[in-house]
């Protein structure tokens, strides 16, 4: 049996995606910005797509640029908004367990001389409201938070940050990492207040290659990357139009179906309960993370270790997050979790293809791992 769990690295293409790739490439390749009737026949699959990802995010397609990933989307706000706001204030607040997409951004902005506060989380992963409140001031100029952990599936408080704002009398512009939680929990950038929205296509159904930032209207944060001025200057070269189609079709295809929540809602809490069953198991997710992630300790097992007997067995999942292979987690060692438990710890995630045979299959592998590498 095969069974993917590493979902939050990537996920499979559905078939819409793949269909309307290939359809995009051997017969609409033309260049978007082109002239002429197949340069307009392409521009119109962009603004479709557009029209697609906006109604997604409950806004207008005006508020969506496309981007090559979120990498990309996360930077250009981050740096877009630090550039468009410095003039106003040097203090950023952001959390210690982003990724490193928004980590990395702002180790630079930290070199350049901006304050950069970096609020933990408790020991169950979580964020306080109230720590973000205690941070947030008049010299504040942007906070930077993910609305997904990408770790622990723990869910921040995102949708609260605008009041605080507000309240503080902080020009602040607030940024989310949505690209763990989109089309995975209730995200409406617009009524949360939310100015600057990153998302990516490849955790969502889709392939690698594309993204999208949503901007608030009003907010003009300068460009990151440079060059021919597409998608509005936000973001200019050639769109990857392949890439783009294949985004909205699986957007289309995936909708806001309760159902396919519920079913990956029940997975979980199956393999969370019968995992609490074995010894030597500890659930490092919060009870109240998004259900697509589960992050679990096998004590005595080193995670690599883990991740290749798994894999021996046909059963994908990972040591933690793909983009900072061989590190250890920032998010666990923010929780202060002790070593052991966090250099044996997994992550597990979900879609809703997965199956209860899977993981029943999944859950065999873990009683048998503990048996079969302690002899080792």
């Amino acid at each position: 049996m095969q069974v993917y769990f590493d979902n939050s690295a990537t996920t499979k293409p559905c078939e819409a995606a793949v269909k309307s790739a290939l359809e995009v490439m051997t017969e609409e390749y033309g260049n978007p910005s082109s002239l002429h009737i197949k340069g307009f026949s392409a521009s119109k699959i962009l603004e479709s797509s557009r029209g697609v990802i906006a109604k997604s995010l409950f806004c207008e397609p005006d508020c969506i640029y496309f981007t090559p990933c979120g990498t990309v989307s996360n930077n250009t706000a981050v740096f877009g908004a630090a550039n468009l706001m410095k003039r106003r204030g040097k203090k950023i607040v952001t959390t210690a367990i982003e990724h490193p997409s928004v980590s990395a951004c702002m180790d630079k902005l930290s070199s350049e001389g901006f304050e950069v506060v970096r609020v933990s989380p408790d020991k169950n992963g979580e964020i306080a409201l109230e720590k973000f409140e205690d941070e947030i001031d008049g010299d504040t100029i942007l906070v930077s938070l993910m609305a997904v952990n990408n770790e622990t599936g723990a869910v921040l408080p995102f949708d609260k940050i605008k009041k605080i704002i507000t309240k503080k009398k902080s020009p602040a512009l607030l940024h989310v990492d949505a690209v763990q939680g989109y089309m995975k929990i209730n995200i409406k950038p617009e009524r949360c207040g939310v100015d600057l929205m990153s998302v990516s296509a490849h955790k969502v159904h889709a392939l690698k290659g594309a993204g999208a930032l949503y901007i608030a209207k009003g907010v003009k944060i300068k460009p990151h990357i440079l060059g021919g001025g597409q998608e509005g200057n936000i973001c200019s070269g050639t769109q990857a139009m392949p890439n783009i189609a294949a985004f909205s079709a699986a957007v289309k295809e995936l909708g806001n179906d309760e159902r396919r929540a519920e079913k990956v809602r029940e997975l979980n809490e199956y393999i969370r309960r019968e995992l609490m069953k074995i010894e030597g198991v500890c659930i490092n997710s919060p009870k109240s993370a998004c259900d697509y992630i589960l992050n679990i300790s096998l004590k005595g097992i080193p995670s690599q270790v883990s991740v290749n007997y798994f894999s021996q067995k046909g059963i994908y999942v990972s040591a933690g997050s793909a983009c900072s292979k061989g590190h250890r987690s920032d998010a666990l060692v923010s929780m202060g979790l002790p070593s052991e438990r966090i250099d044996s710890a997994v992550r597990i995630s979900f879609c809703p293809q997965n199956t209860k045979d899977e993981a029943d299959y999944f859950i065999n592998s873990v009683k048998t791992a503990f048996s079969e590498l302690s002899k080792k």
